[in-house]
Order: C-alpha cells, then sequence, then structure tokens
C-alpha cells in the first residue's frame, strides 16, 4: 500500500464524472464532459467493454453516446435504463444490444446484393441517416457489438434559480421509484416509468450531497451541507443522526456528512446497515481526520466509527455483498475497506490526479464474477483526470472451519496425552 502508479484501464477524451456496472452485460458505462463552456470538450456516455485476461482486466469502447451540450455529472441504471443528471434535470435513456451486422447480412444472404447493399448503406448515406433517426448506433465494425440509446424522458430536477444542478439520482431496489437531490436542497420522488411526481419536498438547507433509499423503499436517507444526515419515511422526518453523540473532542459544526450508502450483511438476509462518511467543514493548516460511521439500518443506531485519512473524501461505494467499502478522495487517491471493522484493506495514494468523482464495484452477478476472476473485490475509479482504473483484492487464503476445529482437537489430545507421559498419575 502506498503512492504507485496504477495503469490506466481506459482514457476518455473529457473529464469523467460517474461510472456504473450494468449487472446484466458487464458493460461499464461511464460519462462526463466539458459542460455548456464552448472549450471543444464534448460530452459523451461511454459504454465499455471489459475482459479479463489472465490477471489482467482491459476496457475496449464499444459505443459512444453524445449529450450534445449537457455533461452527465451522475447516473443511476435501472434494468436496461439510464437516469442521467444533466444540470438541472434527469434524461432518461434506454439501451439495447443489437446483433453484429455480419451476422445480420449472413442470415439475409450473406454475399448478396440485398446484404451487400445493407452493408453500404450502415457506412453512409441515405442508410446512415436511417441508423442514427433510429437512436445513434454505434459505428463499429460488422462483428462488434451494437449498442443504441434512445432518450425517452425527462424531468426537471432541480429548481435552484441561479444554477440548477442535479447532484445525486438513484432508482429504488424494486424500479417502482426515481429519486433525485440537487442544489435546492429538494428531495424529489417520481413514480417509475411513468415520471409522475410522487413526492417533492424541502430536505436540506442548501445542497444535496447524497441519498439513499433502503431495500425495502421503507426509508429514505439524505445527506446534505446543512451538516445534517437525515432518515425520511415518506416526506416526514423520521430523525437526524448524531455521528459524533460520543465523541466530546468533536466540535459542533466542525464536520459535514458528506455521503451515505446502505450495505447488506455477507450470510445475514434481513440485516442492514447505513455507512455515512464525515469531512471537515473547514481546512486547517494541519488536515483533521475524516471519519467513517457504520449504522444499525434498521433503527440507525451507531455501531463504530473510524478514522479514514486527513485526505478528504470525495466519494464512497459499498459491494453488492456489503463485504468492502470503496473510498476516494479529492486528491486522487484510493482506498478498499472491509465493511465489518472499518480497517483499511486496499490503498494507493494519488492514484489519480486530481478528484475522485466516483467509485463503482464489480457487481455479485455471474457477469460480474467471471470478471473478477481470482480477486475477493474489484473495483473500478473515474477521476477529472479522464481516466478509469481498477482496482482488486486478491483472495485472501481462508480455511475451512472443520478443518480449524480438526486440528484444534488434534491439539488438545496431544497436550493430554504429553501431560500423561509427564505425569502418569494425570487423568
Amino acid at each position: 500500500m502506498g503512492k504507485r502508479r496504477m495503469p490506466d484501464l481506459y482514457r476518455a477524451p473529457f473529464p469523467l464524472y460517474t461510472i456504473k456496472v450494468d449487472p446484466k452485460t458487464g458493460w461499464v458505462i461511464t460519462a462526463g464532459g466539458g459542460g455548456g463552456s464552448k472549450t471543444g470538450i464534448k460530452n459523451a456516455v461511454h459504454f465499455l467493454g471489459l475482459e479479463l485476461v489472465g490477471d489482467q482486466h482491459c476496457a475496449t469502447l464499444v459505443h459512444s453516446h453524445d449529450t450534445d451540450t449537457r455533461a452527465t455529472m451522475n447516473l443511476a441504471i435501472g434494468g436496461d435504463v439510464i437516469a442521467a443528471g444533466q444540470d438541472g434535470r434527469c434524461s432518461l435513456m434506454r439501451f439495447r444490444q443489437h446483433q453484429p451486422r455480419g451476422k445480420a447480412a449472413a442470415k439475409d444472404g450473406g454475399g448478396s446484393e440485398q446484404g451487400a447493399a445493407r452493408r453500404r448503406a450502415g457506412k453512409g448515406g441515405k442508410g446512415s441517416e436511417g441508423a442514427a433517426a433510429r437512436g445513434n448506433v454505434s459505428e463499429m465494425n460488422d462483428n462488434t457489438t451494437q449498442i443504441s440509446v434512445d432518450t425517452f424522458g425527462e424531468v426537471q430536477s432541480d429548481l435552484n434559480p441561479q444554477d440548477p444542478l442535479q447532484k445525486c439520482v438513484r432508482f429504488s431496489p424494486d424500479l417502482s421509484l426515481l429519486l433525485t437531490g440537487g442544489t435546492d436542497g429538494h428531495i424529489r420522488v417520481w413514480e417509475y416509468p411513468s415520471l409522475k411526481e410522487k413526492l417533492d419536498f424541502k430536505a436540506h438547507e442548501g445542497e444535496i450531497e447524497d441519498l439513499d433509499i433502503s431495500p425495502n423503499n421503507k426509508h429514505l436517507v439524505t445527506v446534505g451541507r446543512d451538516f445534517a444526515c437525515s432518515i425520511w419515511s415518506g416526506n416526514q422526518l423520521a430523525m437526524s443522526l448524531c455521528w459524533h453523540e460520543k465523541m466530546p473532542q468533536i466540535a459542533a459544526k466542525s464536520y459535514r456528512y458528506m455521503s451515505c450508502r446502505f450495505g447488506k450483511v455477507e450470510d445475514q438476509k434481513d440485516t442492514l446497515r447505513l455507512y455515512t462518511v464525515q469531512i471537515p467543514h473547514k481546512r486547517d493548516r494541519k488536515p483533521p481526520q475524516c471519519y467513517l460511521s457504520k449504522w444499525d439500518g434498521q433503527n440507525f443506531l451507531p455501531m463504530l466509527t473510524n478514522p479514514c485519512g486527513t485526505e478528504v473524501i470525495s466519494t464512497l461505494a459499498v459491494s453488492d455483498s456489503g463485504t468492502f467499502l470503496g473510498l476516494g478522495t479529492v486528491t486522487g487517491s484510493v482506498a478498499i475497506y472491509v465493511a465489518f471493522s472499518l480497517q483499511k484493506l486496499y490503498y494507493v495514494q494519488e492514484s489519480h490526479g486530481i478528484v475522485v468523482t466516483d467509485l463503482a464495484f464489480l457487481p455479485d452477478t455471474p457477469k460480474g464474477q467471471s470478471l473478477k476472476g481470482n480477486n475477493e473485490a474489484a473495483m473500478l475509479s473515474v477521476a477529472v483526470d479522464s481516466r478509469c482504473q481498477m482496482h482488486t483484492v486478491r483472495n485472501r487464503r481462508s480455511f475451512p472451519i472443520w478443518l480449524v476445529l480438526f486440528f484444534c482437537g488434534l491439539m488438545v489430545v496431544g497436550a493430554v496425552l504429553l501431560l500423561r507421559h509427564l505425569f502418569p498419575g494425570f487423568i
């Protein structure tokens, strides 16, 4: 662990702000851009094909979807739909995989005039205009994966009169709700897929930093710049968390919450945890510690709080199993922690050249497991430096419990035999 140069998995031609992994296909979906400023930096969503070759991961660009003058700052995946935060709006885009052109042509007659005409149409002229009208189809070679992206809905998710900006978005686990938060301090809940507004309430004074919803849709947790981390039942405030209640050395309003995430507990199906990150409100010449906290996900009682270094945390991620936590910092460092003990397992100082904007663990699906290889955890990171990197934790050697008990039994028997030999009257 420490400062070392990490190889880039992928480098985009624009700053990267968000990253997710599609659980079904294993595609890495990352996005960003230069926004509306006329700097020549494009705005796009990139689909990457991820592969594991030996012990090394590699990624190739499968499709690029242009988002015109709007940079995607945050996104969530719900089935085959991307909810993308672009300025003060949330744009909904459906992505689909298409059959490679070469195979389609072979089915239509291979070298026939009809098949050749279709191939020519795919490369230019009227045929290319038709392809564009069908949804920005990836212009790859005939034998590569074809992806189309279609925008089918949009909502105004932030109404800040000065500079509207959506800062976070989530789908509920059952995909019945879409939740957004932005700089106006409001949480907006939309019925999905109808996009009918269900709730709109003022959750914080100032910007919303983060939000998450429990697996049963019962509780919503929100984090704001007003020092509050709030638990909501619908639009009713259930409680506010106080992470430093038993830490008198922490002065009031010297820290603010930065991130929040629900996480499962491995091998405990009905158990839930909530994780929060606290960062200093003001920076001193001698940087104070940041803190990582774990809460009971049912009654929201504090369970454990540990310091997590003096680098200011910028983003938090939780693995699907709830075993690992990922942290990124404003100085470009990346770390992986054990969720149970909040102990650091992996750390690369300044892995990126600037602020880490998002993290994503490979999902615990068949596709995700195959991409992990011989690693206990694999996590992607993106940053404003346009780089996407992979961080892995090798499988730690462990012994089955029956083997441990067997050796313990042998030790007990050996100790008894030794005592009988040394002390004939023993037992």
